[in-house]
């Protein structure tokens, strides 16, 4: 949520600022801003705009109309006051002294202002954010030092930030400071830069360098300094990231979420790669050793959205193979709900950016409760995979599109790696299903492109379907947890209102929301309840719903019953997610395409919620 850029160095930075904020869209925003230290006038100019980047970088003419060589711009998803020029960052102090923007929420915020407004300081928007301006401000002309300032600001904040910092006086030097918010610092030959994220800077270095919690920095030009709380100097170690700045690119497709649809199998085949070596599966990288994994009599999945639904089915793989108890939770209920952990257990925390604000509080809960915790997170030196025991990293690459996808697929590989590797130590599986699964393993990303090559039939019905005004999903088992993910890919890009229902619960008041014409997709992917998922297709068609079915190649009498029947290989059933899950996102993409909405970027959204 929200983006930051920072720029110091040799070149005109407003173009830097507002390329790098442009490539962090997908975060989610309502306005936009920069400020850039002019060295011909000795002042910080400030532009902001309300809506899209593109009214800024339009009022700017492209940033080429705001001279200078340092600058900070902002992408704001509004928390505290509506969506205006007046509420978006970057926010100053009276004089301009201080100008600051900021990720995050300052929860103390009210608290802090009327301290601020009996030492003689105004007010000019509704933000939490103007508060934090002012109070470096306060303590900046209290000692005259920008690092003394800073810090006593973050002992007195309470709350989540990540902060970009200019003074007046101290030209050509920007500081940045973080809690629980992303922030990462990277270095070129041209200059420093500060970002929320890799692709804001991956067209201008791939050397960066991860700031943790409470820790401060001061970026010239030149030289990169980074300081604890009681600004004392400490190393940081240079982290080269993989990607290709054309990773981060729509590479000629129409929007990224069907560029990332198609990176599918790509990055599964890629994430098998990492793990998958020599006929073994090898998690010697995580940390994690075999005899830990034997050991284990108990699993917690705490996870929030999608991620949320990859440990559902996570859960019915590691107990149906591994024959281990798995408690799933989401993460803003975890905790919350003062989990009572067993001995010899573990927490599994799954995060695409590794900076999801409930996923990192419920990795700190289970640590303090002394239980180990495993993340599966998409983003290398992120906060929930530096404060993790083991980290087991996904191979998606930048996911730029806020309804996920290969992110997705990837966590999914994950918990089959690691519910067959548990299930070989725990002695639950013989060798010669740990090959056959292995290998079956391995036919994923094939079948995968087989999914997509079919794609123009679901782009025929999404588009008959695309003035819905309610869908239904119902599974049972693992197809319940596909429905799930099925139904939140819909609600969120196309608006559509969406649910998932297990199918069993139909009688138990659901089926009283069918009417004529409302669509229902049922998914059918096991065997062993197949029969029972129809019984439950029959019921609603009987009152007037239109049905779509999805099922496993070989299933052909699922016509008998269906009005639209969609196939996908067959696979273990255990693995059937990676296949059935792809038709349901070309839906969701095909019928928000259809019904001409932002695809990449839909309203109220963010990719990275690192707010509560």
């Amino acid at each position: 949520m929200c983006g930051i850029v920072g720029y110091v160095g040799r070149e005109q930075s407003a173009p830097i600022l507002l390329s790098g904020l442009s490539k962090l869209e997908y975060r989610g925003y309502d306005s936009a801003g920069i400020s850039i230290y002019n060295e011909d006038t000795g002042k910080i100019e400030i532009v902001k705009a309300k809506g899209r980047l593109r009214t800024l970088i339009e009022k700017t003419d492209e940033g080429n109309a705001v001279p200078g060589t340092c600058g900070i711009g902002h992408t704001r998803w509004a928390t505290h006051g509506e969506p205006s020029e007046n509420n978006a960052h970057p926010h100053f102090s009276q004089d301009q002294s201080v100008v600051l923007v900021h990720n995050g929420i300052i929860e103390n915020y009210q608290e802090l202002k009327e301290k601020l407004l009996k030492s003689g300081y105004s007010f000019y928007s509704q933000t939490d954010t103007e508060v934090a301006a002012k109070l470096i401000d306060y303590y900046y002309k209290k000692t005259g030092n920008p690092l003394e300032a800073i810090s006593r600001t973050m002992l007195r904040v309470r709350g989540s930030y990540a902060f970009g910092i200019m003074f007046h006086d101290l030209p050509g030097r920007l500081f940045a400071a973080r809690k629980d918010s992303p922030l990462i610092i990277g270095k070129s030959e041209q200059g420093s830069l500060i970002a929320s994220d890799v692709p804001a800077i991956l067209d201008r270095t791939r050397k960066v360098y991860y700031i943790g919690n409470l820790e401060m920095a001061e970026l010239t030009g030149d030289e990169v300094h980074f300081y604890n709380i009681d600004r004392e100097e400490i190393q940081k170690e240079m982290v080269e990231i993989k990607w290709d700045a054309e990773a981060a690119e729509k590479g000629g497709y129409e929007h990224f979420m069907l560029k990332e649809i198609h990176e599918q199998p790509k990055a599964v085949q890629d994430t098998l790669g990492a793990y998958c070596k020599e006929g073994r599966i090898d998690l010697s990288e995580t940390g994690m050793g075999d005899d830990f994994l034997k050991s284990l009599e108990r699993i917690y999945v705490v996870a929030c959205g999608s991620a949320y639904h990859v440990g559902m089915v996570g859960k019915y793989v590691m107990e149906e193979l591994a024959q281990l108890p798995v408690e799933i939770d989401l993460a803003s209920e975890f905790r919350y709900r003062n989990p009572k952990l067993a001995a010899n257990s573990m927490v599994v925390v799954v995060s695409q950016s590794g900076e999801t604000a409930d996923s990192l509080a419920a990795l700190r809960l289970a640590k303090e409760k002394g239980v180990p915790v495993l993340s599966i997170v998409n983003v290398v030196g992120s906060s929930i995979a530096r404060e993790s025991d083991y980290v087991l990293y996904t191979y998606a690459g930048p996911e730029i599109s806020v309804a996920t996808t290969k992110a997705y697929s990837t966590q999914l590989i994950a918990f089959y790696l690691l519910s067959i590797q548990t299930a070989m130590e725990k002695g639950q599986i013989s060798e010669e299903r740990y090959e056959q699964l292995l290998t079956e393993l391995n036919t994923l990303p094939c079948k995968i492109q087989k999914v997509l090559d079919d794609k123009e039939r679901i782009q025929w019905f999404a588009s008959k379907y695309a003035s819905a005004k309610d869908i239904f999903f119902i599974g049972r088992g693992i197809d319940y947890a596909i429905s799930m993910e099925g139904s939140l890919k819909m609600k969120e890009i196309s608006y559509i209102h969406s649910e998932a229902y297990a199918a069993g619960e139909l009688k138990h008041g659901t089926i009283s929301l069918i009417e004529d014409g409302t669509l229902v997709v049922g998914v059918l992917t096991q065997k062993n309840l197949y029969e029972k998922t129809i019984s439950n297709m029959v019921e609603v068609k009987s009152r007037g719903a239109y049905l779509m079915g999805l099922t496993n190649y070989g299933n052909y009498s699922i016509e008998d019953t269906a009005d639209f029947s969609v196939y996908v290989p067959k696979t273990e059933q255990c693995f059937t997610t990676s296949l059935a899950i792809i038709p349901l996102q070309l839906m969701g993409y095909y019928v928000s395409v259809a019904k001409g909405l932002d695809v990449d970027k839909p309203r109220n959204l963010a990719k990275s919620v690192t707010v509560e």
